[in-house]
């Protein structure tokens, strides 16, 4: 039996008729491809002329220098202004009048145009440290003109390594400037303390006659033992390795010591709040209760001494107005 022979399925017909030329195509893809390059080069050009036309950040911040007495520096190149600075009267500060007349005794020499060293406040936990050095800025601009007034300006830890940069800004400026530090340490294979040492000392440009850096921490060398103990162990030569890392405290030409208050400094403290802010308690009862909360906290201080006092107005209904 033989076969019928297969027929073959007609093609469909083309929807366009014809195919499009490949030449025409490419020249309109490459048409598009050059109007698209010209917009984007547009676009740069007007960004680049309105970058030209503002004003750049260091002018900005120069400019603002006037506007207030306290700054935080940010590291793109920012100083906001600190309308009003959280800080503690001088008179409330108890137990530390050695320190705090020996740091006003230097604010003073600098604000006035005279040699001053840079500050390290080291020692006890909430003994007033941080404290002390707002207050002392307060203290020094109280009479005088706002052309000849004290800046301010707060650095924290993790940008000091921006700090080359906030000397630069500030070398220029008639004003003079306390740079502070608050809490400063270094741990680890931290490197940033190299940056801070060239600006305290040892700089080709050195840090200029119109800052003073005044810096908080709760140690001595500024580095943990275990970092110091490390250098030490894995060093070719011990001596010298830890030489470089304690020498950073050796900048700071001021070193003032706080230390643990005893019962009658904290006692001292909470009535000075009490009597500042109007509270009104029965002498034993107030000793008694501000007692039994430094030991519910495990120490005495005049962080805790603060502490006890919110809690006492808060429950005797009285506003810390004068904060």
């Amino acid at each position: 039996m033989t076969r019928k022979p297969s027929k073959t399925a007609p093609r469909p017909a083309s929807r366009t008729g014809r195919r499009k030329s490949p030449v025409s195509a490419t020249k309109r893809q490459a048409a598009s491809s050059e109007h698209d390059a010209a917009e984007r080069i547009a676009r740069a050009l007007e960004t680049i002329a309105a970058r030209l036309s503002a004003p750049s950040p260091a002018s900005s911040a120069a400019d603002a220098l006037g506007h207030a007495d306290a700054f935080i520096w940010h590291p793109d190149g920012r100083l906001a202004p600190v309308p009003r600075v959280s800080r503690v009267d001088i008179g409330l500060l108890k137990g530390i009048d050695r320190m705090r007349d020996i740091l006003i005794e230097n604010t003073e020499r600098f604000a006035n145009g005279l040699p001053a060293n840079n500050a390290l406040l080291w020692g006890a936990r909430g003994m007033g440290k941080s404290s002390l050095v707002k207050a002392a800025h307060a203290r020094i601009n109280i009479a005088r003109k706002p052309a000849d007034r004290l800046k301010l300006i707060e650095i924290h830890r993790e940008d000091i390594e921006s700090l080359p940069a906030l000397m630069d800004l500030l070398r220029g400026s008639h004003f003079h400037f306390i740079v502070f530090c608050d809490d400063l340490s270094f741990d680890g294979n931290d490197a940033s303390y190299k940056s801070l040492k060239a600006v305290l000392e040892g700089g080709i440009e050195g840090r200029p006659d119109n800052v003073i850096l005044y810096a908080t921490s709760n140690r001595r060398h500024l580095l943990a033992r275990e970092m110091i103990e490390n250098e030490r162990s894995t060093a070719i030569n011990p001596g010298e390795a830890v030489e470089e890392k304690v020498s950073l405290s050796d900048r700071f030409g001021l070193w003032l010591g706080f230390h643990r208050c005893s019962q009658d400094e904290y006692l001292a403290m909470v009535k000075g709040y009490c009597s500042h802010f109007g509270i009104t308690l029965a002498d034993e009862e107030l000793e008694r209760e501000a007692l039994e909360w430094s030991t519910t906290r495990g120490s005495r201080s005049g962080r805790v001494a603060w502490q006890f006092t919110q809690e006492l107005a808060g429950r005797l209904g009285v506003r810390l107005a004068g904060k």
